[in-house]
């Protein structure tokens, strides 16, 4: 069995320093907005389906926001606020692309943008293809078996005894990087050294080095050692293995995609639910419905409510002109609310009809670990829910409230049980 052993433990107070959920809300995403921007989006969606301008400006932030695309200073901006908008970029990645110019994990040192994600094309395709059936549906049950179900038990077993506990740190927080890391065959301890150096790709490394090098050796089942024997084919169609420079980014890109995103849309899920006790009585009682609690929270307040695209050609675009080179922000929080799309948009509704959202983007770049996050929250939440019971907010502590412009989520979840 990989991954977490059900003997070790987790350090609580460790936890909470590292994942400190204040730091965690980064100031150059947005992280002083306290708002509601669900408003202002509606008022611009209906104004128009793309306007001139970034997003936390048309929004009226005026404070420090920082988001891929925005250094470029000297181009034009614009956003996109309607869901066909953002569907139609999605859809045309060879105008509205994902990237300024080619990257290459063997050149310069590695990290997340100097990745896949950051690629276009036939060589996007390539990698993504290797990686992809670690990433299916059907696999979601060795993610949860070797990693997840342990991780999620781990952390319950620090609070299932005190009556009390705030979810959002003692427990969304931790699943994600433990899960990734997990999958790299990291213990636990090293796991936490790695979270607290998130900011220190060469440190990171260092510690993923001499696993990469094991598996050269020895493979195991693990993503690392997917990742180790995977062949890829160059123009000329010979196949060569990933070099260790690729395996660093394609791990430091799992670790920064994936780690802070389903922490805090877990959070935002359990916010929804504990905020309306029917619903969560609801799902506890028939747990079919947390598949379609999880969708909803999803589309409702998805935590990354932007990303953005290169224009690589003069279009007309939904009425106004975007000139080549310009970046287009799209509002995928505005978009997964268009009324064009759902009625009462605004409603955390887990009966409505199913449609997919933006959630995690669209188009060639969707997110790879989607169905990873989904297993997470799934069960994280059932977890919770067979573990803690009568579970609901605590009425003496401060309610969680949703905050955050370019990366959205709750403040603390404090809860009751027993």
């Amino acid at each position: 069995m990989s991954g977490v052993s059900p003997t070790e433990t987790l350090d609580p107070a460790r936890v909470r320093e590292l994942f400190d959920l204040r730091s965690s809300y980064n100031a150059f995403m947005g992280g002083g907005y306290q708002e509601d921007p669900y408003p202002t989006w509606h008022r611009l969606r209906e104004e128009a389906a793309v306007h001139p301008g970034v997003v936390h400006t048309l929004t009226g932030y005026d404070g420090q926001a920082f988001f891929a695309g925005l250094p470029f200073e000297d181009r034009p901006h614009f956003s996109a606020f309607s869901y066909a908008a953002c569907d139609a970029a999605y859809r045309d990645a060879e105008v509205f692309a994902s990237a300024t110019e080619p990257v290459d994990p063997n050149v310069g040192s590695p990290n997340p943008l100097n990745s896949m994600l950051s690629m276009g094309g036939t060589r996007h395709r390539q990698y993504r293809a290797l990686v992809q059936p670690s990433f299916v549906p059907n696999k979601a049950q060795w993610w949860i078996r070797n990693w997840i179900e342990q991780t999620v038990h781990l952390l319950i077993d620090n609070v299932v005894d005190q009556g009390r506990a705030e979810l959002n740190v003692d427990f969304c927080a931790a699943i994600p990087v433990l899960t990734i890391t997990g999958s790299f065959g990291v213990p636990v301890d090293q796991a936490l050294d790695i979270r607290a150096a998130l900011s220190q790709p060469d440190k990171i490394v260092g510690m993923i080095k001499p696993i990469v090098a094991a598996r050269r050796e020895s493979p195991q089942d693990d993503l690392i050692s997917i990742l180790v024997e995977a062949e890829l084919a160059d123009e000329h169609g010979v196949t060569q293995r990933l070099t260790d420079a690729e395996i660093y980014s394609f791990v430091l890109l799992l670790l920064s995609a994936g780690s802070g995103t389903t922490w805090k849309q877990m959070g935002i899920t359990l916010t929804a639910l504990l905020q309306r006790p029917d619903v969560l009585r609801a799902v506890s009682e028939d747990r079919a419905l947390l598949a379609p609690a999880i969708e909803e929270a999803l589309r409702w307040t998805p935590t990354d409510p932007m990303f953005s695209r290169y224009t690589t050609r003069d279009v007309d675009f939904y009425g106004v002109h975007i000139p080549e080179g310009s970046v287009l922000h799209l509002c995928l929080g505005a978009a997964n609310r268009d009324p064009a799309r759902w009625d009462r948009p605004d409603d955390y509704d887990i009966t409505r009809t199913r449609r997919p959202s933006f959630a995690f983007g669209g188009g060639v770049h969707v997110c790879l670990g989607m169905h990873v996050a989904r297993a997470e929250m799934r069960v994280g939440i059932s977890a919770l829910l067979d573990r803690l019971p009568n579970l609901r907010l605590d009425p003496d502590a401060e309610a969680p409230r949703f905050v955050g412009m370019y990366e959205r989520g709750a403040t603390e979840i404090p809860v009751v049980f027993g």
